[in-house]
């Protein structure tokens, strides 16, 4: 199966997250792109422990900065944002496309949500005392929507 899709986390901060996501990554042949500055070290015990053995199995790079990363990338991009109200669930996803989160305390930088605000979606959540979901949540519930609108999330898909 080819990779239909792709996750970008722009300086993430919290090392089992990033595990968290990479395994996710690597169960759904999802490419994983960590735009720097990071906030651990690639070696970090946590990081690896969060991931376990999974990291052997993600097509995974690392770009030093967003404009680097951008430049060689074609395709559609979703910014996912707690700063829209509009719904991950009204995005007609493809397949290749990026799903974009940003770090764990500051979310995507403002600059890059104004450059894409029609490419901006949110997670709805109905509780105003819960201003956002943890990271690796929120990449799981999206890119299983966008694995089961391009048909890639039938059951027994993987195995």
């Amino acid at each position: 199966m080819s990779e239909p899709l792709h996750i970008v986390l722009v300086e993430p901060e919290i090392p089992p997250n990033t595990g968290a996501i990479a395994r996710l990554c690597a169960a759904t042949h999802t490419t994983l792109h960590l735009i720097e500055p990071l906030g651990f070290r690639l070696d970090d015990r946590t990081l690896k422990r969060a991931g376990m053995d999974y990291w052997a199995h993600v097509t995974w790079k690392t770009w030093p900065d967003w404009p680097s990363f951008r430049a060689a990338q074609a395709g559609r991009f979703h910014f996912l944002t707690i700063k829209t109200d509009r719904p991950y669930t009204k995005i007609r996803f493809q397949a290749g496309d990026f799903l974009v989160f940003g770090r764990e305390t500051k979310g995507l930088p403002e600059s890059l949500l104004r450059e894409n605000a029609e490419q901006c979606c949110t997670i709805p959540i109905s509780n105003p005392e819960v201003r956002s979901l943890n990271l690796a949540t929120a990449a799981a519930i999206v890119l299983f929507e966008a694995l089961r609108q391009i048909g890639e999330g039938s059951p027994g898909r993987w195995r």
